[in-house]
């Protein structure tokens, strides 16, 4: 399948320029993103900094625009240099031995650009604001540890790695049993499917960890069948109409297995809006329910009412006030 989404914004500050970009480097988009660096070099652009914080993947050929730009800057004496690549770009550079031309720290940092010092580009409806504050479908970066959000498209071709992640969580643990690799697989496939589906992992220079889930409310998307039954019994458990099921959390195992937990949950609440999380476990999976409370939820125990074989616990969580972490 061709990427065909590719946002280019650029912000100059005098012989240097900041290229921020967002979406998929793939056949479509290469064209778009060879032009805008030409650009930057027929300008006379000094250093360009190009940020792929929210770039999901690139292939072969994006990889070839970048190397190209960067081999044409050298001849003139410019420099280019790529900043938070995400996991499958990092291990692409490193593959190709190409991370050392591309991934040198640059002279100085970027300098925060003026309102007048901004030009940009789009190839998608969708633009980027015009100040420098973060956007909320950007990825958070603390001790090498980012957050992303995934598009359903992404998260398609990044489901099998997400299911090794989460069998390789559970590897070894009394809940292993609660976590089926194949259950996990066909959940997610019906849950990207739900309105307001997100899905956000945590990446060093591989996968750590990932939520998702979906929003429940009282504006009739959640008024029959399961999701109201649901929304009652919280309604009544917490007073709360509006929450987000996350239907998963899966951590690896790592120095800062709580804090990344406790991220991706509270930015999966702030994305969505919603001020309380639900999670429902079965009764007998004491591991998974001692994990979900060390990540700060509340049991409420088991409910009565929801369809299925067993009366599932219920877990709260209710998000946090915003922090400088999660912004």
């Amino acid at each position: 399948m061709a990427f065909s989404r590719l946002d280019i914004r650029r912000r100059n500050r005098g012989e240097r320029t900041l290229v921020t970009l967002a979406g998929d480097i793939g056949p479509a988009t290469t064209p778009l993103l060879r032009t805008a660096l030409e650009q930057c070099l027929l300008d006379g652009v000094a250093v360009i900094d190009i940020d792929l914080t929210t770039v999901g993947s690139c292939d072969a050929r994006g990889l070839d625009v970048l190397v190209s730009a960067s081999r044409r800057a050298g001849r003139v004496h410019a420099f280019l240099r790529l900043h938070h690549p995400c996991a499958q770009i990092t291990q692409l550079l490193a593959v190709t031995g190409s991370a050392s031309l591309l991934l040198a720290a640059p002279v100085s940092p970027v300098p925060p650009a003026a309102p007048d010092d901004l030009t940009s580009t789009a190839t998608t409806a969708t633009r980027a604001p015009e100040d420098s504050a973060r956007r909320p479908d950007q990825p958070v970066l603390k001790d090498a540890i980012r957050l992303r959000r995934l598009t359903r498209w992404q998260a398609e071709g990044m489901r099998e790695d997400i299911a090794d992640l989460a069998a390789e969580s559970v590897a070894g643990t009394p809940g292993e049993a609660y976590h089926d690799r194949g259950d996990f697989l066909r959940r997610l496939a019906v849950m990207a499917h739900r309105p307001g589906f997100a899905l956000l992992v945590a990446e060093t220079t591989v996968l750590v960890g990932c939520a998702f889930g979906f929003p429940v409310g009282p504006d009739g998307s959640g008024r029959r069948g399961f999701d109201g039954t649901l929304q009652e019994i919280i309604q009544r458990l917490t007073s709360r109409a509006w929450f987000v099921v996350l239907t998963q959390v899966v951590v690896h195992p790592h120095a800062q297995q709580r804090d990344i937990a406790r991220r991706l949950q509270q930015r999966l609440l702030a994305d969505r809006h919603v001020s309380l999380g639900v999670a429902l476990l079965h009764p007998s999976d004491q591991a998974g329910q001692a994990a979900f409370s060390s990540w700060g939820w509340q049991n409420m125990g088991e409910v009565i009412g929801l369809p299925g074989p067993v009366a599932p616990c219920v877990l709260i969580l209710p998000a946090e006030a915003p922090s400088p972490a999660l912004r």
